[in-house]
């Protein structure tokens, strides 16, 4: 069977990131002694670079998913309008005729 995916806390990326601004700290050092890949400990120190930390990134993907959910929700609500205009007039037509 494959392996399992490990999850690291925000906290724990953090400091390992960290840990490659100590004098004598390379990537490749920071990550054997912490039993991970080189390649994610680059992918966290860059994440956390361009969006200032993790939670950072995660309140930007969350307002992003937000955003989505809010442009489907507005899209249904014109077209219920829509509806509701063209029966409110179709019927206002009916009741003026004798």
């Amino acid at each position: 069977m494959g392996q399992q995916r490990r999850k690291y806390t925000d906290d724990y990326k953090s400091a390992a990131v960290e840990r490659l601004y100590e004098p004598g700290a390379t990537q490749g050092s920071v990550a054997k002694e912490l039993g991970i890949t080189g390649t994610q400990l680059k992918t966290w120190r860059l994440e956390i670079e361009a969006f200032g930390s993790v939670e950072a990134k995660r309140r930007q993907q969350a307002d992003a998913a937000e955003l989505v959910r809010l442009r489907k929700d507005n899209k249904r609500l014109s077209e219920e309008v829509e509806i509701l205009h063209k029966a409110s007039a179709f019927f206002a037509t009916r009741a003026v005729k004798p």
